[in-house]
């Protein structure tokens, strides 16, 4: 879980950094590694944490249910904001909408999820989910592709996302980023 909670600390710096930016350079590389880790991030938690969460804790089903509600809403919003000029007013507005629901669903995650997958599991279980996180990091789509929130639809779309996600990153990479 260690490393999924320096992740949610790394996102809130990077929202910060993202919607302080005054440069609409530095803004678009900002956001643009912000967008890129919430979705290597997402499909990890949706591909690893999330099932066993489910299985693992107690009412797991409906704690799951509640954070790929979230994560999907979280996918739209960050779509749409793909769609838009980093430095215009609408780009603001919905970042830090955004920037409140992510981190309302991180904390919600570390209370949730986290703290009780810690409780109920042994620590080799605990270091074999982490490299199973970091493996599915590495395959992960680059860009939020809502409606993808399982762990079949993630293995099913996943592999296809991720190759046209990072062609189209090397193609639209921004400066700084």
């Amino acid at each position: 879980m260690g490393l999924l909670l320096a992740q949610h600390e790394q996102i809130k710096t990077l929202f910060a950094e993202t919607a302080d930016a005054t440069d609409p350079g530095e803004r678009e590389a900002k956001f643009y590694t912000l967008r890129r880790l919430l979705a290597v991030h997402e499909t990890a938690e949706e591909e690893i944490i999330h099932p066993r969460a489910r299985v693992e804790i107690e009412d797991g089903a409906t704690v799951v249910g509640k954070r790929l509600e979230e994560e999907h809403e979280a996918k739209t919003q960050l779509a749409e904001l793909e769609s838009l000029a980093v430095d215009s007013p609408e780009f603001e507005k919905k970042l830090a909408q955004l920037r409140e629901d992510v981190l309302a669903h991180a904390e919600a995650e570390e209370r949730d999820e986290f703290s009780r997958l810690r409780e109920e599991l042994e620590p080799r279980q605990l270091q074999a989910m982490r490299r199973a996180v970091e493996i599915a990091e590495s395959l992960a789509p680059t860009r939020p592709h809502a409606g993808v929130e399982s762990v079949g639809a993630n293995l099913l779309a996943g592999p296809f996302a991720a190759m046209l996600d990072r062609a189209r990153d090397a193609i639209t990479k921004p400066k700084g980023a």
